[in-house]
Formats: structure tokens, C-alpha cells, sequence
């Protein structure tokens, strides 16, 4: 049975009792910092990606746990800084979701959730940002940051009409890949590369596809399979290295068999 309310703002209370007790007697707590927490911070998140990916409900009340701890960590630095405070943080984002909603809380009217998003990238502009893409990380890993800088694009009419024009694209950067690899040019190749990664992650936002979850997902599926050849030459008294591509194939179309 879930929560009530009271006991949900209840749990809440004791975690920020409890941080408030550590900030003070525990030496580990006592010595972070916004900068000391913020590695911590980017692997707990990856940790959640991680659950959320295997479909672990357990494991990923545990991560979001986790997340939530980092949260209210800042929340207490930032009150000891006298910047601010966890009320603050909590304030801030539902004035936020209020202002950015409109058609919920204003009299605005949208039809779906693609003029939601045109409304969203459209109001932060009027917030005094100078562009769309001032609010794509500029840490995010190359493959994210190219599928938030399309959305956020596209979010303003910046974009193509038809899944099959980007398809195009994604052809045209092939020939050009391939001809740069044909002349050889080591510094053009790359960049001919970037290209063609570039579309095929446009591509996939027209498909409606994750790519940074479909590359992790056939990461996972990989790793699975060659983890279990290495299990099965170990059974046959065989190292990975002393094996033919053709005794070790046996193995990895097993391995398919149970991870697809």
C-alpha cells in the first residue's frame, strides 16, 4: 500500500532531520562541498539510468534515494551559505512548472504535446534567454548533448517535416563518409563521422527512439553475450585468445539465444 501524504511529508521531514544530524556529527558529511558532492552526484544519476534501464522497481526506489540524498545534501550547503534552502528549491521549480504551463495554469490552449514543448522552449526565451540552447549542458556526454540540441530546435520550428527527408540525410552523410575514407584523409573522415552520427541521432527522434537508451541497451546486450563465451571457454578449458572466430561463433550464437 502506498503513502498518504502526511506520511510522505513525514518521511521527508526525517531525511532532512537526519541530514541535519550528519552535516553535524559525522565527520565524512562534515567535510563535503557543492564540488566534492558533484561526482558522487553524476555516478548516482548513471546508477539510476542503470535501474531505469533494467526495469529494477527495487533497485530503483533504492537510486532515486540516493538522487534524492544528493538533493537535500546541496539543500543544506546552500542553507549554511545562506543561499538557500531546500523551501527555496522546492519554490523555485513549482513557480517554474507553473510559468511553463500556461495551458494548465493560464489561458493558453494546446492541442498536443509537441505545441507544449514549442510553448516550453518559446517562454524561456521570454525568461531573458538569449538562445534555445543555452540550457543543453555543456558537460553532457556528445551523444545526449546532439539529441537535447535537436529537441531543443525542433522545439522552435528548426527542424525537417518528414522522417524520410532525415533518412535522406542520413544516406548523403553515408556517401560522404565513405568518400572521405576512400581519399584517406584522416581529419575529414572524423569529421564526415560526426555527421553521420549526428543524423542517425535526429533519426531516431523521428522514430521515436532514445538513442543514448538504444545504445545502452545493445551495450548491456553485448556485454551479456561475451561475458557468457567467456564463461563457456572457460568450461571447455579454453582461453578466449587460444580460440578459433569459428569455435567461438558456436558460443556467441548460443549467447543469442538468451539475450536478444
Amino acid at each position: 500500500m502506498l503513502n498518504s501524504r502526511k506520511q510522505q511529508l513525514e518521511a521527508f521531514n526525517r531525511l532532512l532531520d537526519i541530514m541535519d544530524e550528519l552535516r553535524e556529527k559525522c565527520p565524512w558529511d562534515k567535510k563535503q562541498t557543492l564540488e566534492s558532492l558533484r561526482h558522487l552526484t553524476i555516478e548516482e544519476v548513471y546508477e539510476l539510468g542503470d535501474a531505469i534501464l533494467d526495469n529494477d522497481l527495487e533497485e530503483l526506489k533504492k537510486e532515486l534515494g540516493d538522487v534524492l540524498l544528493h538533493i537535500v545534501f546541496y539543500a543544506k550547503i546552500g542553507s549554511e551559505k545562506q543561499a538557500f534552502d531546500i523551501a527555496d528549491i522546492a519554490n523555485a521549480i513549482s513557480d517554474k512548472l507553473i510559468d511553463r504551463h500556461p495551458h494548465i495554469y493560464g489561458d493558453i490552449s494546446v492541442e498536443n504535446e509537441e505545441e507544449v514543448k514549442q510553448n516550453w522552449e518559446k517562454l524561456k526565451l521570454k525568461e531573458g534567454k538569449k538562445s534555445v540552447l543555452e540550457g543543453v549542458p555543456r558537460s553532457l556526454p556528445a551523444l545526449v548533448k546532439a539529441n537535447r540540441i535537436q529537441d531543443k530546435v525542433a522545439g522552435v520550428g528548426f527542424d525537417w517535416e518528414e522522417p524520410s527527408q532525415v533518412w535522406e540525410k542520413v544516406q548523403e552523410e553515408l556517401s560522404e563518409l565513405n568518400h572521405e575514407i576512400k581519399e584517406g584523409n584522416q581529419e575529414n573522415i572524423e569529421k564526415e563521422f560526426g555527421d553521420v552520427l549526428f543524423s542517425m541521432i535526429n533519426y531516431a527522434r523521428f522514430i521515436k527512439v532514445n538513442p543514448e537508451n538504444a545504445l545502452e541497451k545493445t551495450n548491456k546486450k553485448f556485454m551479456n553475450r561475451f561475458q557468457y563465451l567467456e564463461q563457456k571457454s572457460k568450461e571447455i578449458g579454453k582461453e578466449l585468445s587460444d580460440m578459433t572466430l569459428a569455435e567461438m561463433d558456436v558460443f556467441w550464437n548460443e549467447a543469442k539465444t538468451f539475450y536478444k
